[in-house]
């Protein structure tokens, strides 16, 4: 037996939890330029986390996973990890 896989859209990821959901990541610098192209140069081994909409759009950008945790909880969003 096989579980079929639910295909959600972009769209039905963004109205997830009325808006209000959104999800904490760590970035190495690379990642963090893909999503954030405006950032200065950054250090190779320097540690950024990001706060992202349900649907993956960026929110923030910080040094520190409790800076983005503070904005989520300022904008009153519920925050869940990406593991």
């Amino acid at each position: 037996m096989t579980a079929d896989k639910i295909v959600m859209s972009p769209e039905v990821f963004a109205g997830l939890g009325g808006g209000r959901i959104a999800y904490v990541r760590p970035l190495n610098p690379d990642q963090a330029r893909g999503m954030f192209p405006q950032i200065p140069p950054l250090a190779p081994d320097l540690e950024l986390w990001a706060l992202l909409a349900a649907d993956g759009s960026p929110i923030m950008l910080a040094d520190s996973r409790e800076a983005v945790l503070m904005n989520a909880h300022e904008a009153e969003l519920e925050t869940v990890s990406l593991h």
